[in-house]
């Protein structure tokens, strides 16, 4: 097995680079502004060639990428694996791109039904991280857990016995930032304030009829009951509360079970917060380190020691 390998979280809107060891220890890290929503066709093989290998010199090392990269806007599509699956299929299931050089592979990412109304649910890199969590303790290998990605669309996901079994995605972190800037909601001169954010957890409730409680983040402030410049607070706090009231249940988690927030601190923080106020106990890991472990098992799975 070579020492290193390239290991690449290539998505949406940019793209984090290691060399790593076998362990998922990051020897040098770079970030490139390369998300794959703003490359051309066929632009992502040149890139990585010139740009993204130099920086690391990592000319001569195999590389595994996750993310976006293996979607309709990357390098290549890979098909999704079906759920229930382990880390042995995800490893099995790799893209080797078809070019000279050092071998490049694609994690091709899961598919699964939703539970509740049947409905295909898909993630791309988000798998990476979870298995990359499992990894770091044989006791998240055993047994069901549930864990909570939060992001531009959180992936809420049920392991057992380290298989990811299924999923559901709320696309939470989009439709914020569609609200605070293309809609009546949208806030000028936006101050976070936590109190407001408590306000709007309050607010969500059991998390239904989100339509009608989203005007109150209006209404609050032309009634006088919330400055403008909190609105923005409120809104994150009503989306995030009526996600995290709503979504464990559809994947039949008990209240008060256990959660595992993999990702941003800060957005886990909030997270948190909101899983708290419904009796959840919650613990926080760092998204960076999980999706660095994740390859590391995956580049492990190929060459093994």
């Amino acid at each position: 097995m070579p020492d290193h390998f390239l290991a690449l979280d290539w998505g949406t809107t940019n793209l984090r680079a290691h060399v790593a060891d076998a362990t998922g220890r990051s020897l040098l890290r770079r970030d490139f502004a390369l998300g794959v929503a703003g490359l051309a066709p066929g632009e992502a093989a040149r890139r990585f060639a010139e740009e993204v290998r130099p920086a690391l010199a990592a000319e001569g090392l195999p590389a595994l990428l996750c993310g976006m990269i293996g979607s309709t806007l990357g390098w290549q599509a890979v098909p999704y694996l079906d759920c229930p699956a382990s880390l042995a299929d995800l490893a099995g299931a790799l893209c080797r791109i078809d070019q000279p050089g050092p071998p490049v592979w694609i994690v091709p990412g899961l598919r699964a039904q939703r539970p509740g109304d049947g409905g295909p649910d898909v993630m791309r890199g988000e798998e990476v991280q979870i298995f990359g969590w499992a990894m770091a303790d044989p006791a998240r290998q055993r047994g069901s857990h549930l864990v909570c990605h939060p992001g531009t669309h959180a992936k809420w996901v049920r392991l057992v016995d380290n298989r990811i079994e299924r999923f559901v995605t709320a696309m939470t972190g989009e439709l914020f930032a569609v609200l605070r800037t293309h809609s009546a909601l949208r806030v000028a001169d936006a101050v976070e304030s936590e109190s407001a954010f408590a306000a709007g957890l309050a607010a969500a409730g059991d998390g239904g009829a989100l339509a009608a409680r989203l005007f109150t983040a209006r209404s609050r402030v032309v009634g006088g009951d919330l400055p403008a410049q909190s609105a923005e607070s409120y809104l994150s706090g009503l989306l995030i509360g009526a996600e995290v009231a709503a979504t464990p249940g559809l994947l039949g988690v008990a209240p008060g079970a256990d959660i595992a927030l993999i990702g941003d601190p800060a957005l886990c923080a909030r997270y948190e917060r909101a899983l708290a106020a419904h009796g959840h106990a919650t613990t926080a890991h760092d998204g960076e380190a999980a999706v660095l472990a994740g390859l590391a098992a995956l580049y492990r799975e190929l060459f093994p020691c």
